[in-house]
Protein backbone atom coordinates (compact mmCIF):
# COMPACT_ATOMS: atom_id res chain seq x y z
CA UNK A 1 0.00 0.00 0.00
CA UNK A 2 2.50 2.18 0.94
CA UNK A 3 4.30 2.03 -2.64
CA UNK A 4 1.27 2.91 -3.81
CA UNK A 5 0.98 6.09 -2.38
CA UNK A 6 4.53 6.91 -3.30
CA UNK A 7 3.73 6.53 -6.80
CA UNK A 8 -0.07 8.51 -6.33
CA UNK A 9 2.09 11.27 -5.07
CA UNK A 10 4.96 11.04 -7.14
CA UNK A 11 2.52 11.49 -10.56
CA UNK A 12 -0.99 12.60 -9.39
CA UNK A 13 -2.51 9.70 -11.15
CA UNK A 14 -5.96 10.08 -12.06
CA UNK A 15 -8.37 7.53 -14.65
CA UNK A 16 -9.94 10.20 -16.98
CA UNK A 17 -13.74 9.80 -18.09
CA UNK A 18 -14.81 12.32 -20.84
CA UNK A 19 -16.84 15.10 -19.48
CA UNK A 20 -15.27 14.03 -16.05
CA UNK A 21 -12.69 13.62 -13.37
CA UNK A 22 -12.86 10.22 -11.45
CA UNK A 23 -10.60 11.25 -8.23
CA UNK A 24 -8.38 8.10 -7.00
CA UNK A 25 -8.09 9.10 -3.43
CA UNK A 26 -4.22 9.95 -2.17
CA UNK A 27 -2.55 11.11 0.76
CA UNK A 28 -0.89 14.78 1.03
CA UNK A 29 1.21 15.46 4.18
CA UNK A 30 0.10 19.32 4.07
CA UNK A 31 3.69 20.51 4.34
CA UNK A 32 4.17 18.22 1.03
CA UNK A 33 1.31 20.12 -1.47
CA UNK A 34 1.89 21.81 -4.35
CA UNK A 35 1.38 25.63 -4.70
CA UNK A 36 -0.36 26.30 -7.81
CA UNK A 37 -0.03 29.35 -10.26
CA UNK A 38 -2.33 30.60 -12.86
CA UNK A 39 -0.47 33.21 -14.59
CA UNK A 40 -2.78 35.04 -17.35
CA UNK A 41 -1.99 37.76 -20.04
CA UNK A 42 -4.90 39.48 -21.85
CA UNK A 43 -4.71 40.11 -25.38
CA UNK A 44 -1.07 38.43 -26.15
CA UNK A 45 -0.11 37.26 -29.58
CA UNK A 46 1.31 33.98 -30.08
CA UNK A 47 4.39 34.66 -31.43
CA UNK A 48 5.01 37.77 -29.17
CA UNK A 49 6.53 35.58 -26.74
CA UNK A 50 10.66 34.99 -27.33
CA UNK A 51 10.09 30.96 -26.86
CA UNK A 52 7.48 31.45 -29.84
CA UNK A 53 9.73 32.80 -32.33
CA UNK A 54 9.38 37.02 -30.76
CA UNK A 55 12.64 38.98 -32.38
CA UNK A 56 11.91 42.41 -31.37
CA UNK A 57 10.07 41.54 -28.23
CA UNK A 58 12.24 40.57 -25.44
CA UNK A 59 10.71 37.73 -22.64
CA UNK A 60 13.36 36.39 -20.56
CA UNK A 61 11.69 34.39 -17.61
CA UNK A 62 8.85 33.68 -19.82
CA UNK A 63 11.49 32.04 -21.90
CA UNK A 64 12.95 30.20 -19.08
CA UNK A 65 10.11 28.81 -17.35
CA UNK A 66 9.31 27.45 -21.00
CA UNK A 67 12.65 25.85 -21.86
CA UNK A 68 12.87 24.42 -17.96
CA UNK A 69 9.56 23.31 -18.33
CA UNK A 70 7.22 21.76 -20.94
CA UNK A 71 5.24 24.19 -24.10
CA UNK A 72 2.12 23.27 -25.36
CA UNK A 73 2.18 23.98 -29.18
CA UNK A 74 -1.61 22.30 -29.28
CA UNK A 75 -2.91 24.68 -26.13
CA UNK A 76 -6.17 26.28 -26.46
CA UNK A 77 -9.02 28.43 -24.64
CA UNK A 78 -12.14 27.84 -24.90
CA UNK A 79 -13.23 30.97 -25.90
CA UNK A 80 -11.59 33.72 -28.53
CA UNK A 81 -12.35 37.03 -25.80
CA UNK A 82 -11.80 37.69 -22.63
CA UNK A 83 -15.09 36.97 -20.04
CA UNK A 84 -16.40 33.59 -21.50
CA UNK A 85 -12.29 32.29 -21.68
CA UNK A 86 -12.19 33.59 -17.96
CA UNK A 87 -15.24 31.51 -17.05
CA UNK A 88 -14.11 28.37 -18.56
CA UNK A 89 -10.69 28.97 -17.00
CA UNK A 90 -11.88 29.39 -13.49
CA UNK A 91 -14.77 26.76 -13.23
CA UNK A 92 -13.23 23.88 -15.38
CA UNK A 93 -16.05 23.81 -17.40
CA UNK A 94 -17.65 24.79 -21.04
CA UNK A 95 -19.13 28.04 -20.33
CA UNK A 96 -21.58 27.54 -22.61
CA UNK A 97 -22.77 24.67 -20.04
CA UNK A 98 -23.89 27.42 -17.99
CA UNK A 99 -25.03 30.04 -21.04
CA UNK A 100 -22.39 32.33 -20.45
CA UNK A 101 -20.39 33.04 -23.61
CA UNK A 102 -20.73 36.77 -23.63
CA UNK A 103 -18.27 39.48 -22.16
CA UNK A 104 -19.91 40.10 -18.10
CA UNK A 105 -20.74 44.03 -18.24
CA UNK A 106 -19.35 46.35 -15.40
CA UNK A 107 -22.65 46.72 -13.37
CA UNK A 108 -22.12 46.67 -9.69
CA UNK A 109 -25.99 47.08 -8.81
CA UNK A 110 -27.27 43.84 -11.25
CA UNK A 111 -27.38 41.37 -9.24
CA UNK A 112 -27.33 39.04 -12.30
CA UNK A 113 -24.78 40.18 -14.04
CA UNK A 114 -21.55 37.68 -13.32
CA UNK A 115 -20.52 34.25 -13.71
CA UNK A 116 -23.96 32.63 -12.63
CA UNK A 117 -24.19 31.73 -9.11
CA UNK A 118 -24.37 27.66 -10.05
CA UNK A 119 -21.23 27.46 -10.68
CA UNK A 120 -17.77 26.54 -8.22
CA UNK A 121 -14.51 27.75 -9.30
CA UNK A 122 -11.43 25.58 -8.68
CA UNK A 123 -10.28 28.25 -6.14
CA UNK A 124 -13.18 27.47 -3.88
CA UNK A 125 -12.47 23.88 -4.20
CA UNK A 126 -8.77 24.01 -3.05
CA UNK A 127 -10.46 26.74 -0.33
CA UNK A 128 -11.79 23.47 0.65
CA UNK A 129 -9.01 21.76 1.46
CA UNK A 130 -6.97 24.04 3.00
CA UNK A 131 -5.54 26.08 0.29
CA UNK A 132 -5.18 29.59 0.78
CA UNK A 133 -6.38 31.08 -2.52
CA UNK A 134 -5.59 34.61 -4.15
CA UNK A 135 -6.75 37.12 -7.14
CA UNK A 136 -4.38 39.57 -8.30
CA UNK A 137 -5.46 42.01 -11.07
CA UNK A 138 -8.25 41.78 -13.43
CA UNK A 139 -11.41 39.75 -12.67
CA UNK A 140 -14.24 40.61 -14.95
CA UNK A 141 -17.01 37.78 -14.10
CA UNK A 142 -19.04 40.73 -12.21
CA UNK A 143 -18.82 44.22 -10.13
CA UNK A 144 -21.91 43.04 -7.93
CA UNK A 145 -21.29 41.91 -4.22
CA UNK A 146 -22.12 38.49 -4.93
CA UNK A 147 -20.05 37.97 -7.95
CA UNK A 148 -16.78 39.40 -6.53
CA UNK A 149 -13.83 37.44 -5.93
CA UNK A 150 -13.85 36.93 -1.78
CA UNK A 151 -17.46 35.32 -2.66
CA UNK A 152 -16.53 32.96 -5.48
CA UNK A 153 -13.48 31.10 -3.55
CA UNK A 154 -10.86 33.81 -3.04
CA UNK A 155 -9.64 34.79 0.06
CA UNK A 156 -7.59 37.75 -0.90
CA UNK A 157 -8.39 39.85 -4.51
CA UNK A 158 -6.25 43.19 -4.94
CA UNK A 159 -7.40 44.14 -8.73
CA UNK A 160 -10.40 45.28 -10.70
CA UNK A 161 -13.96 44.22 -11.78
CA UNK A 162 -13.94 45.29 -14.83
CA UNK A 163 -13.07 44.00 -18.52
CA UNK A 164 -9.56 46.51 -18.11
CA UNK A 165 -8.43 49.10 -16.20
CA UNK A 166 -5.66 52.48 -17.19
CA UNK A 167 -1.97 51.63 -15.77
CA UNK A 168 -1.22 55.22 -14.80
CA UNK A 169 -1.88 55.60 -10.94
CA UNK A 170 -2.38 59.21 -11.50
CA UNK A 171 -5.45 58.57 -13.57
CA UNK A 172 -7.47 57.53 -11.50
CA UNK A 173 -10.62 59.19 -10.78
CA UNK A 174 -14.42 57.95 -9.87
CA UNK A 175 -16.19 60.02 -12.80
CA UNK A 176 -14.34 58.53 -15.57
CA UNK A 177 -15.77 54.76 -16.36
CA UNK A 178 -14.70 51.36 -14.57
CA UNK A 179 -11.11 51.84 -16.28
CA UNK A 180 -10.12 54.50 -14.05
CA UNK A 181 -11.82 53.60 -10.79
CA UNK A 182 -9.07 53.22 -7.88
CA UNK A 183 -8.46 49.36 -7.62
CA UNK A 184 -9.63 47.14 -4.65
CA UNK A 185 -8.49 45.04 -2.05
CA UNK A 186 -10.54 42.04 -1.07
CA UNK A 187 -13.98 43.78 -0.60
CA UNK A 188 -12.65 47.40 0.03
CA UNK A 189 -10.75 49.88 -2.07
CA UNK A 190 -7.21 50.46 -2.27
CA UNK A 191 -4.52 52.57 -4.10
CA UNK A 192 -1.77 51.67 -6.43
CA UNK A 193 1.09 54.11 -6.74
CA UNK A 194 3.43 52.47 -9.46
CA UNK A 195 3.17 51.37 -13.46
CA UNK A 196 -0.56 49.15 -12.57
CA UNK A 197 1.47 46.05 -13.77
CA UNK A 198 4.52 46.38 -11.78
CA UNK A 199 2.32 47.07 -8.71
CA UNK A 200 0.55 43.78 -9.51
CA UNK A 201 3.64 41.90 -9.22
CA UNK A 202 4.59 43.47 -6.22
CA UNK A 203 1.26 42.64 -4.67
CA UNK A 204 1.96 38.96 -5.84
CA UNK A 205 5.29 38.82 -4.28
CA UNK A 206 4.19 40.03 -0.89
CA UNK A 207 1.32 37.09 -1.04
CA UNK A 208 3.97 34.55 -1.50
CA UNK A 209 6.18 35.83 1.24
CA UNK A 210 3.28 35.84 3.63
CA UNK A 211 1.82 32.32 2.40
CA UNK A 212 5.18 30.21 3.32
CA UNK A 213 3.57 27.82 5.79
CA UNK A 214 -0.08 26.99 3.91
CA UNK A 215 -0.18 25.72 0.57
CA UNK A 216 -1.52 27.97 -1.87
CA UNK A 217 -3.38 29.15 -5.14
CA UNK A 218 -2.36 32.36 -7.05
CA UNK A 219 -4.51 33.61 -9.88
CA UNK A 220 -1.86 36.07 -11.12
CA UNK A 221 -4.68 37.62 -13.89
CA UNK A 222 -2.50 40.63 -15.65
CA UNK A 223 -4.10 42.93 -17.61
CA UNK A 224 -1.14 43.62 -19.83
CA UNK A 225 -1.19 43.28 -22.78
CA UNK A 226 -4.50 45.15 -23.06
CA UNK A 227 -5.27 48.30 -24.21
CA UNK A 228 -4.93 51.03 -23.16
CA UNK A 229 -1.47 50.98 -24.93
CA UNK A 230 0.22 52.28 -21.93
CA UNK A 231 4.00 51.44 -20.06
CA UNK A 232 6.64 53.24 -18.46
CA UNK A 233 9.30 55.31 -20.83
CA UNK A 234 11.88 54.00 -20.09
CA UNK A 235 10.40 50.65 -21.28
CA UNK A 236 8.78 51.96 -24.85
CA UNK A 237 12.28 53.46 -24.72
CA UNK A 238 14.38 49.73 -25.13
CA UNK A 239 11.75 49.40 -28.09
CA UNK A 240 13.40 52.46 -30.33
CA UNK A 241 13.63 50.16 -32.89
CA UNK A 242 10.00 49.19 -33.56
CA UNK A 243 8.83 51.98 -35.90
CA UNK A 244 5.25 51.24 -35.11
CA UNK A 245 4.32 52.92 -32.19
CA UNK A 246 1.96 51.43 -31.28
CA UNK A 247 3.28 47.56 -31.44
CA UNK A 248 7.02 49.97 -29.35
CA UNK A 249 4.30 50.58 -26.52
CA UNK A 250 2.29 46.70 -26.49
CA UNK A 251 6.05 45.64 -26.68
CA UNK A 252 6.98 47.68 -23.46
CA UNK A 253 3.83 46.33 -21.96
CA UNK A 254 4.79 42.58 -22.58
CA UNK A 255 8.06 43.60 -21.16
CA UNK A 256 6.90 44.61 -17.62
CA UNK A 257 4.50 41.37 -17.37
CA UNK A 258 7.96 39.46 -18.31
CA UNK A 259 9.54 41.36 -15.16
CA UNK A 260 6.94 40.90 -13.24
CA UNK A 261 6.71 37.24 -13.37
CA UNK A 262 10.22 37.53 -12.76
CA UNK A 263 9.62 38.89 -9.22
CA UNK A 264 7.41 36.14 -8.51
CA UNK A 265 9.43 33.66 -9.37
CA UNK A 266 12.21 35.15 -7.49
CA UNK A 267 10.02 35.10 -4.61
CA UNK A 268 9.34 31.59 -4.83
CA UNK A 269 12.96 30.76 -5.20
CA UNK A 270 14.11 33.00 -2.23
CA UNK A 271 11.17 31.65 -0.07
CA UNK A 272 12.20 28.01 -0.85
CA UNK A 273 8.96 27.23 -2.60
CA UNK A 274 10.06 27.01 -6.15
CA UNK A 275 10.59 23.41 -7.01
CA UNK A 276 6.92 22.76 -5.78
CA UNK A 277 5.00 25.21 -7.21
CA UNK A 278 3.15 24.14 -10.77
CA UNK A 279 3.00 27.72 -12.30
CA UNK A 280 0.72 27.69 -15.84
CA UNK A 281 0.91 30.62 -18.47
CA UNK A 282 -0.65 31.32 -20.73
CA UNK A 283 -3.15 34.34 -22.45
CA UNK A 284 -6.84 34.49 -22.41
CA UNK A 285 -7.59 34.35 -26.09
CA UNK A 286 -5.35 35.46 -28.85
CA UNK A 287 -3.89 39.07 -29.74
CA UNK A 288 -5.87 41.56 -31.74
CA UNK A 289 -6.46 41.33 -35.34
CA UNK A 290 -7.73 44.82 -37.75
CA UNK A 291 -11.53 43.54 -37.93
CA UNK A 292 -14.10 45.49 -39.45
CA UNK A 293 -15.02 47.27 -35.77
CA UNK A 294 -11.77 47.64 -34.89
CA UNK A 295 -9.53 48.18 -38.21
CA UNK A 296 -6.01 49.81 -36.47
CA UNK A 297 -5.92 47.05 -34.01
CA UNK A 298 -2.96 45.89 -35.39
CA UNK A 299 0.22 45.64 -33.02
CA UNK A 300 -0.11 41.93 -31.92
CA UNK A 301 1.32 39.15 -33.84
CA UNK A 302 -0.17 35.73 -34.41
CA UNK A 303 1.52 34.31 -36.95
CA UNK A 304 1.81 32.15 -38.27
CA UNK A 305 -2.14 31.56 -37.76
CA UNK A 306 -4.65 33.54 -39.27
CA UNK A 307 -6.25 35.95 -37.74
CA UNK A 308 -6.76 36.80 -33.94
CA UNK A 309 -9.39 37.78 -30.78
CA UNK A 310 -13.23 36.92 -31.73
CA UNK A 311 -12.08 34.33 -34.43
CA UNK A 312 -12.21 31.06 -33.89
CA UNK A 313 -9.34 29.81 -36.46
CA UNK A 314 -6.28 29.18 -34.70
CA UNK A 315 -5.31 33.14 -33.95
CA UNK A 316 -7.93 33.59 -31.66
CA UNK A 317 -8.21 30.64 -29.64
CA UNK A 318 -4.27 28.77 -29.95
CA UNK A 319 -2.36 30.60 -27.51
CA UNK A 320 0.82 30.61 -25.93
CA UNK A 321 0.66 27.94 -23.27
CA UNK A 322 3.33 26.65 -20.89
CA UNK A 323 3.66 24.29 -17.66
CA UNK A 324 6.56 24.57 -15.07
CA UNK A 325 6.67 22.16 -12.05
CA UNK A 326 10.97 21.86 -11.57
CA UNK A 327 9.82 18.41 -8.69
CA UNK A 328 7.58 16.69 -11.00
CA UNK A 329 7.59 17.91 -14.71
CA UNK A 330 10.94 17.42 -16.79
CA UNK A 331 12.80 19.90 -18.02
CA UNK A 332 12.03 21.74 -22.07
CA UNK A 333 9.72 19.70 -23.85
CA UNK A 334 6.93 20.05 -26.89
CA UNK A 335 3.76 18.46 -25.80
CA UNK A 336 2.22 17.72 -28.98
CA UNK A 337 -1.42 16.28 -27.86
CA UNK A 338 -4.60 18.89 -27.72
CA UNK A 339 -4.48 21.03 -24.16
CA UNK A 340 -7.25 23.04 -22.88
CA UNK A 341 -7.42 26.04 -20.45
CA UNK A 342 -9.60 23.59 -18.84
CA UNK A 343 -7.08 20.52 -18.00
CA UNK A 344 -5.81 24.15 -15.48
CA UNK A 345 -8.89 23.09 -13.17
CA UNK A 346 -8.87 19.56 -13.26
CA UNK A 347 -4.86 19.00 -12.65
CA UNK A 348 -5.59 21.79 -9.67
CA UNK A 349 -8.01 19.68 -8.22
CA UNK A 350 -6.45 16.44 -9.36
CA UNK A 351 -2.75 17.12 -6.81
CA UNK A 352 -4.37 19.25 -3.95
CA UNK A 353 -6.61 16.11 -3.37
CA UNK A 354 -9.64 18.64 -3.67
CA UNK A 355 -13.35 17.71 -4.05
CA UNK A 356 -14.46 16.61 -8.08
CA UNK A 357 -16.87 14.07 -7.23
CA UNK A 358 -19.65 16.24 -8.89
CA UNK A 359 -18.27 15.31 -11.99
CA UNK A 360 -18.97 19.11 -13.68
CA UNK A 361 -15.23 19.19 -14.73
CA UNK A 362 -14.95 19.13 -18.61
CA UNK A 363 -10.70 19.16 -18.36
CA UNK A 364 -8.29 16.59 -17.88
CA UNK A 365 -5.39 16.08 -15.26
CA UNK A 366 -2.44 16.84 -17.19
CA UNK A 367 0.11 15.85 -14.91
CA UNK A 368 0.56 11.91 -15.74
CA UNK A 369 0.78 12.98 -19.77
CA UNK A 370 3.84 15.16 -18.50
CA UNK A 371 5.47 12.86 -16.19
CA UNK A 372 5.24 9.53 -18.74
CA UNK A 373 2.24 7.65 -17.14
CA UNK A 374 -0.09 8.62 -20.35
CA UNK A 375 1.00 9.10 -24.11
CA UNK A 376 -1.22 10.26 -26.38
CA UNK A 377 -3.50 13.32 -26.38
CA UNK A 378 -5.89 14.52 -23.24
CA UNK A 379 -8.36 15.59 -25.84
CA UNK A 380 -9.90 13.58 -28.68
CA UNK A 381 -12.00 17.17 -29.46
CA UNK A 382 -12.25 20.82 -28.11
CA UNK A 383 -15.34 22.50 -28.95
CA UNK A 384 -16.27 26.55 -29.63
CA UNK A 385 -19.72 28.01 -29.78
CA UNK A 386 -20.24 31.81 -30.09
CA UNK A 387 -23.92 33.47 -29.74
CA UNK A 388 -25.32 30.03 -30.57
CA UNK A 389 -27.82 31.96 -32.66
CA UNK A 390 -26.19 32.41 -35.43
CA UNK A 391 -24.36 28.96 -35.49
CA UNK A 392 -21.08 30.01 -35.45
CA UNK A 393 -19.35 27.02 -34.10
CA UNK A 394 -16.00 25.17 -33.88
CA UNK A 395 -14.55 21.47 -33.61
CA UNK A 396 -10.54 20.40 -33.13
CA UNK A 397 -9.04 16.63 -33.56
CA UNK A 398 -5.70 15.85 -33.79
CA UNK A 399 -6.37 15.24 -37.34
CA UNK A 400 -8.77 17.95 -38.30
CA UNK A 401 -11.00 21.37 -37.86
CA UNK A 402 -14.40 21.73 -38.46
CA UNK A 403 -15.83 25.17 -38.56
CA UNK A 404 -18.61 28.10 -39.48
CA UNK A 405 -18.21 31.78 -38.35
CA UNK A 406 -18.98 34.37 -40.94
CA UNK A 407 -15.64 36.79 -40.83
CA UNK A 408 -14.00 37.60 -44.31
CA UNK A 409 -12.87 34.53 -46.45
CA UNK A 410 -13.69 31.85 -43.62
CA UNK A 411 -17.63 30.61 -43.73
CA UNK A 412 -18.00 27.31 -43.20
CA UNK A 413 -14.06 25.46 -43.25
CA UNK A 414 -12.81 22.43 -43.04
CA UNK A 415 -8.92 22.01 -42.21
CA UNK A 416 -6.63 19.28 -42.47
CA UNK A 417 -4.75 20.15 -38.93
CA UNK A 418 -2.21 17.75 -39.79
CA UNK A 419 -0.46 18.61 -43.05
CA UNK A 420 -1.85 22.44 -42.90
CA UNK A 421 -2.17 23.49 -38.97
CA UNK A 422 -1.99 27.11 -40.17
CA UNK A 423 -5.63 26.46 -41.91
CA UNK A 424 -4.79 27.61 -45.58
CA UNK A 425 -6.38 25.74 -47.60
CA UNK A 426 -10.36 25.33 -46.77
CA UNK A 427 -11.33 21.59 -48.37
CA UNK A 428 -15.27 21.75 -46.62
CA UNK A 429 -17.26 19.02 -47.70
CA UNK A 430 -14.37 17.31 -49.66
CA UNK A 431 -13.80 14.49 -46.84
CA UNK A 432 -17.05 13.75 -46.03
CA UNK A 433 -16.95 10.81 -43.56
CA UNK A 434 -14.95 12.69 -41.29
CA UNK A 435 -16.80 15.96 -41.46
CA UNK A 436 -20.05 14.15 -40.66
CA UNK A 437 -17.85 12.64 -37.68
CA UNK A 438 -17.40 15.80 -36.43
CA UNK A 439 -20.84 16.84 -36.96
CA UNK A 440 -22.13 14.20 -34.65
CA UNK A 441 -19.59 14.93 -32.28
CA UNK A 442 -20.00 18.67 -31.48
CA UNK A 443 -24.04 17.95 -31.81
CA UNK A 444 -23.77 15.45 -29.03
CA UNK A 445 -21.32 18.43 -27.05
CA UNK A 446 -23.86 20.46 -27.74
CA UNK A 447 -26.86 19.30 -26.71
CA UNK A 448 -25.55 19.57 -23.12
CA UNK A 449 -24.99 23.55 -23.31
CA UNK A 450 -27.75 26.43 -22.62
CA UNK A 451 -28.17 29.30 -24.66
CA UNK A 452 -26.76 32.81 -23.39
CA UNK A 453 -28.42 34.21 -20.08
CA UNK A 454 -26.86 37.65 -20.33
CA UNK A 455 -26.67 40.81 -23.25
CA UNK A 456 -23.66 41.26 -24.84
CA UNK A 457 -22.34 44.79 -23.48
CA UNK A 458 -23.54 47.29 -26.26
CA UNK A 459 -27.31 45.39 -26.16
CA UNK A 460 -27.11 45.57 -22.15
CA UNK A 461 -26.30 49.26 -22.37
CA UNK A 462 -29.29 49.93 -24.80
CA UNK A 463 -31.54 47.80 -22.70
CA UNK A 464 -30.54 50.04 -19.44
CA UNK A 465 -31.04 53.05 -20.82
CA UNK A 466 -33.94 52.07 -22.44
CA UNK A 467 -35.22 51.27 -18.86
CA UNK A 468 -34.69 54.35 -17.04
CA UNK A 469 -35.83 56.59 -19.73
CA UNK A 470 -39.06 54.69 -19.32
CA UNK A 471 -39.09 55.33 -15.91
CA UNK A 472 -38.28 59.13 -16.21
CA UNK A 473 -40.99 59.47 -18.80
CA UNK A 474 -43.56 57.49 -16.21
CA UNK A 475 -42.57 59.62 -13.84
CA UNK A 476 -42.78 62.50 -15.43
CA UNK A 477 -46.03 61.61 -16.81
CA UNK A 478 -47.41 60.93 -13.14
CA UNK A 479 -46.30 64.56 -11.90
CA UNK A 480 -47.84 66.08 -14.39
CA UNK A 481 -51.45 64.50 -14.11
CA UNK A 482 -51.25 65.25 -10.12
CA UNK A 483 -53.29 68.16 -9.42
CA UNK A 484 -50.97 70.91 -7.50
CA UNK A 485 -52.00 71.79 -4.33
CA UNK A 486 -51.59 75.06 -2.31
CA UNK A 487 -50.64 75.76 1.24
CA UNK A 488 -52.09 78.53 3.11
Amino acid sequence: MKSIVKLIAAFGASTYVFGAICIIPTTYAAENKTNIIVILADDLGYADLGFNGAKDIKTPVLDMLANTGVTFKNGYVTHPYCGPSRAGLLTGRYQARFGMENNVSYSPYDIHMGLPLTEKTFAKRLQEVGYKTAIIGKWHLGGAPRFQPNKRGFDYFYGFLGGGHNYMPHEVTIGGGSYFLPLMRNEGVAEFDDYLTSALSKDAVKFIEDHQKQPFMLYMAYNAPHTPLQAPKETIAKYKDIKDENRRIYAAMIDEMDQGIGEIVDALKRTGQYQNTLIFFLSDNGGVYPEDWMPNANWADNSPFRRGKVALLEGGIRVPFIAHWPAKIPKGFIFEGLVSSLDIAATAVEISGANASDGLLDGVNLVPYLTGLESGTPHHALYWRLEEADHIYAIRTPDAKYMRQPLPGVGRSFFDMKNDPEEQNNIVDTKLMAQSEMARLWNQWNSQNMNNVLLQSWEYSEVRNQFYDELFRQNKQDAISRETYVIE
